[in-house]
């Protein structure tokens, strides 16, 4: 991929784009398997590629510039304003529609944020699309609601100009600190869901729940999860029931359940709960429950374990409480989903009672260090 802003040095955001991509996943298989440590009989699958353009359907962008000339980026390590509206890592929608918000700001005079001067009232801008349906999801961290008003007044303008805008909301982060967004969120359209499907399961994505930033490659990791546990499953019975820890919206244990099993999602967020019941009626699943609890409180009051656990922690991985309940529960299966190498296996080192059978890398995040990693385990008998 060719970046006229790396070349530049204006943004070196992708900071392994020097690199042929042949060579980016090989350096992070390699770093991988030096964490993991994997015996020989471990089955180690070759890295799930990248498109190497075009693949992040979410975007965070700094609002810079003025309102008669704003600019969506980054703040470079010089300090420098960069605009990146035309950055190649996003797909060819994603450039109209920043023009779009750009003609926005300007329309209902939206002051971009100063940090310096702690001036201005539009910090960030958030923009998701579906990749289902290309349905967009525009969010306006403010940092008051001082311009709500505007807002509301130019927001029939926008829709009628962008009638793929399906979701506009307002973030208020009213601290003068680098926090991307705030807890409070100001739906202003009619809809307040962003419809995905993936494998045909269907997903919806509220303006505060997290979401894979690549689709395609979330695909290939909830169809790789979901065929291991239907390989499980022919060669040692069915599954009764499986939990879901740090479930989002569902999507890992949706793809994993049949209608005869029972399935427990834990997602502390609650609208991220009500995205993933909606999904489980759609489908038609009746023996799913999902929960909105922080997972190291669910399973220290769980006393029977799941005969799969499913696990997709944030970046800081399982705590050790979390570690020592699983080993205490001791489910004989455990699929574990990492966007932290590094904490992966710092966990794994905890579950001693736990083989490890099967890993795959997901390249998630082209032209970076950071990648995504399923592993299989079972417990020792």
């Amino acid at each position: 991929m060719y970046c006229a802003h790396f070349a530049a040095k204006r943004c070196q955001s992708c900071h392994w784009l020097d690199k042929p991509y042949a060579e980016q996943l090989a350096l992070k298989q390699q770093q991988l398997l030096g964490l993991l440590a994997p015996k020989p009989e471990v089955e180690v699958n070759n890295p799930l590629a990248s498109a190497e353009q075009g693949f992040r359907y979410k975007a965070k962008m700094v609002a810079l510039g003025t309102v008669d000339k704003p600019l969506l980026g980054i703040v470079n390590a010089q300090g420098d304003a960069v605009d990146l509206a035309d950055c190649p890592l996003y797909p060819a929608a994603f450039a109209p529609a920043f023009a779009l918000c750009k003609a926005f700001i300007q329309r209902a005079k939206l002051t971009p944020y100063d940090i310096a001067s702690r001036r201005g009232e539009l910090k960030y801008l958030l923009l998701s699309q579906s990749y289902h349906s290309g349905r967009f999801m525009l969010r306006l961290v403010l940092r008051s609601k001082n311009c709500l008003a505007s807002i509301t007044k130019h927001l029939p303008w926008l829709l009628q100009q962008w009638p793929e805008l399906e979701v506009c909301s307002v973030n208020l982060q009213p601290l003068p600190a680098a926090l991307l967004e705030g807890t409070e969120e100001i739906v202003l359209t009619q809809q307040s869901l962003l419809a995905e499907r993936l494998n045909q399961i269907p997903l919806y994505l509220t303006p505060q729940s997290f979401f894979q930033t690549q689709p395609l490659m979330a695909a290939k990791l909830y169809q790789t999860a979901a065929d291991w546990a239907a390989q499980l499953q022919q060669q040692h019975g069915d599954f009764k029931q499986i939990w879901d820890l740090f479930c989002g919206v569902g999507g890992f244990g949706l793809h994993l359940v049949n209608a005869s099993q029972q399935l427990i999602g834990i997602e502390i967020a609650p609208a991220a709960i009500a995205s993933a019941r909606r999904s489980a009626n759609d489908l038609g699943l009746s023996q799913v429950q999902f929960q909105a609890l922080d997972s190291a409180t669910f399973t220290q009051a769980s006393n029977q374990a799941p005969d799969l656990l499913v696990v997709n922690p944030p970046r800081r991985g399982l705590t050790k409480a979390l570690c020592r309940d699983i080993a205490r529960l001791a489910p004989q299966w455990l699929l574990y989903s990492s966007c932290n190498a590094q904490t992966l296996a710092q966990d794994l080192s905890q579950l001693t009672d736990y083989n490890l059978l099967k890993v795959q890398l997901f390249d998630m995040f082209a032209h970076s260090s950071h990648y995504e990693v399923l592993t299989l385990l079972r417990r020792n008998t």
